[in-house]
């Protein structure tokens, strides 16, 4: 560290050491308090801090952070109580997510800060949608993110930077260097010299930086997010640090050579920082040791707090509430009986619920592949551009996985995202931030992930094994999501409505088949339908058929053609959360039950219905309860063997042989 004070009085800098000091010290504490057993695991950051605070305090307080497992200098940075994070490290229910989370896999929105999840990557994508609405509300901010320089080799960090550059968006990467991700060294990680480099293989600026020097990275942070506030642009900040410390204390330094440790131990943060303080006569040796012993001090005293907090009293209701957040009733007429109507398409009932909440809420933002002039592969929202600006329809790179990731970064920001995914195959590149990003958000630390995902699912249409998937089943087994699948456009418009007012994550199925060949009265204004209410579809005592999406156009026409069948037909329209009663009451009007589904039979939701129906409704049936689903096979492309595929063809077999019993 040279004797550039990057135009700071001697308070200023002052204040910079503590803020350098107090992570160190708490950590230090942390390593005594690990091997007393009193936390059960540490990420110590060790070596590193100069990066997180550095960062931090050149960002402004209501500006999103995302940081990872090793920058506790981001947590007290933004002032964060040590009392409550001690807390938070024990899993105590005083910390910041109530005992469910580890260390540093929280947020906070009071601190803007957004927690990590486990598999790095898909964090810098929700950057990218803070910072896209700093941008659509012409805010003077800029978001940042942090990676290591394993993290890197990630998907997630190509389709964030990738998004970020192509829609200009004022975001800095931050990668903190340390040379060893886990344990596998940088040669085994990348080819480039600098990781810097690849910015321009992004169309953005990039800079390599010393992260052991405070006042570089503080002046260099605060230059950078000048930039891309001035410039709407990102940025890629590599930071080249060194870690004293294991991943994590229980995995060791084996790996790395010694001789390394005694190179570092020179470069540590915080003895370069005093010594420039010393040398610039801002501090002496006693002011230093001031200081030290008044923040120890400081940190008895906020580790004292934390005896008066309460071991875990466990409550199920209270953890099954804490998956979703509460709806806000929407004053929106709740179903669509008695209200004016016109006959609609299927896929135009769907197009005017877009069209109508996009003029009900300008904070909504609809995002998808070829959605803009092209309005999407099916048409869907075709006119919305021309009507509504690009700004808010965002024709998206392929990347589903930022582009989900960037719709929950939106959410930070108290905005809406409905996210197109061409076929709902497709979904699977962006699988992990729905099931682990979007889903169990509100149970880590209570922040909403209003998000639509729609779906164009399902066969029927010649379209082969990567178009035609019934892939539902997937997303009923993750809490935290709810799951709607509507068979009319009145429930089209209407579910989607709800769930585009609903504040958590929905996974919308529209089936292909059905975009233009039915029609139905669909009601002019907005209305909802509620989400988690199953449809009687027809009342009869002969056997009941529990279906959803295309099955209710089978299970329609089957009886149709077998007047002398009474069947009850329900039409589950929500399969997370099921609407258990409704089934209950259809078992008891028939006694025998016909769980109807297009996906394929092994782990599909008839599974989960005939087991709950076993459990719960056992004393009402007359027969056992048969499931009609689809091959277990991929979708096949030619359309007899489609046929072939389908549950329709096995319909009649089924009902027979229930009605046989």
């Amino acid at each position: 560290m040279g004797t550039d004070r990057k135009g700071l009085d001697n308070d200023q800098l002052k204040n910079l050491y503590q803020q350098l000091l107090y992570p160190r010290l708490i950590e230090e504490k942390m390593l005594i308090l690990l091997r007393q057993g009193k936390i059960s695991k540490w990420f110590s950051g060790i070596g590193q801090e100069a990066i997180a605070v550095g960062a931090t305090l050149a960002m402004q307080e209501d500006e999103w952070i995302l940081p990872l497992h090793r920058n506790l200098g981001v947590f007290t940075a933004r002032n964060m109580p040590l009392s409550k994070l001690f807390m938070q490290w024990q899993g105590m229910q005083q910390g910041y997510s109530k005992g469910r989370e580890r260390s540093f896999h929280f947020g906070t929105k009071e601190h803007h800060i957004c927690g990590m999840i486990s598999h790095l990557g898909p964090q810098l994508a929700v950057a990218d949608g803070a910072a896209l609405a700093y941008k659509l509300k012409k805010e003077p901010k800029a978001a940042l993110a942090f990676s290591g320089e394993g993290g890197t080799s990630e998907g997630d960090f190509h389709e964030a930077l990738n998004v970020a550059a192509v829609w200009d968006l004022p975001v800095i990467f931050l990668v903190e260097n340390n040379g060893y991700a886990l344990s596998t060294p940088t040669h085994e990680q990348y080819r480039c010299i600098a990781i810097a480099d690849k910015a321009k293989g992004y169309g953005m600026e990039g800079i390599t930086i010393d992260g052991n020097d405070l006042l570089t990275v503080y002046d260099t942070l605060k230059g950078v997010r000048e930039y891309c506030i001035r410039n709407q642009k990102p940025y890629l900040v590599e930071c080249i640090t060194f870690r004293m410390r294991g991943h994590e204390e229980a995995s060791g330094v084996k790996y790395v050579p010694a001789a390394l440790f005694e190179l570092w131990k020179q470069k540590d943060p915080v003895l370069l920082y005093e010594q420039f303080l010393l040398k610039e006569q801002v501090l002496d040796e006693n002011e230093i040791q001031t200081i030290r012993e008044g923040l120890k001090h400081r940190i008895e005293e906020e580790l004292a707090q934390t005896d008066k907090g309460s071991m875990l009293v466990i409550s199920t209701a209270d953890e099954l509430d804490a998956v979703y957040a509460q709806p806000v009733t929407s004053g929106l007429p709740v179903q669509a009986d008695g209200l004016p109507a016109t006959e609609k398409r299927f896929v135009e009932a769907i197009k005017e619920g877009l069209s109508q909440a996009l003029e009900r809420d300008e904070t909504l933002v609809i995002m998808g592949q070829d959605i803009a002039e092209y309005g999407g592969a099916f048409k869907v929202t075709e006119g919305l551009a021309e009507h509504f600006g690009k700004e808010r329809i965002r024709n998206t790179p392929i990347c589903e996985s930022a582009i989900v990731g960037a719709a929950l970064g939106l959410s930070l920001e108290g905005r809406k995202a409905v996210v197109e995914m061409q076929f709902a195959d497709f979904v699977s590149v962006g699988f992990n931030q729905i099931v682990n990003n979007l889903a169990k958000i509100h149970y880590r630390w209570e922040q909403q992930a209003n998000v639509v995902i729609r779906m164009p699912t399902g066969g029927g249409v010649g379209a082969g094994p990567f178009h035609s998937q019934s892939n539902e089943a997937w997303f009923v087994h993750t809490p935290g999501l709810k799951v709607v699948y509507p068979s009319t456009p009145a429930d089209a418009k209407g579910l989607l409505i709800a769930a585009i007012n609903d504040p958590n994550p929905v996974l919308f199925f529209e089936h292909k088949g059905l975009y233009r060949s039915i029609s139905g009265p669909v009601p002019d204004e907005l209305y909802e339908t509620a989400i988690g209410e199953a449809r009687i579809v027809s009342t009869g005592n002969d056997l009941s058929v529990v279906t959803y999406g295309m099955g209710v156009i089978w299970a329609e026409e089957y009886a149709a053609a077998h007047p002398e069948i009474a069947f009850d037909i329900l039409d589950l329209r929500t399969l997370l959360p099921l609407d258990y009663e409704a089934i209950k009451a259809s078992v008891k009007r028939t006694g025998k039950v016909l769980v109807l589904h297009e996906d394929t039979l092994t782990g599909g939701m008839g599974a989960e219905i005939s087991a709950w129906i076993g459990e719960h409704c056992f004393q009402y049936l007359d027969a056992p309860v048969l499931r009609c689903a689809s091959l277990d096979t991929p979708v096949p492309f030619n359309k007899e063997l489609e046929q072939n595929f389908l549950a329709e063809k096995r319909l009649d077999d089924c009902v027979k042989e229930l009605m046989d019993y």
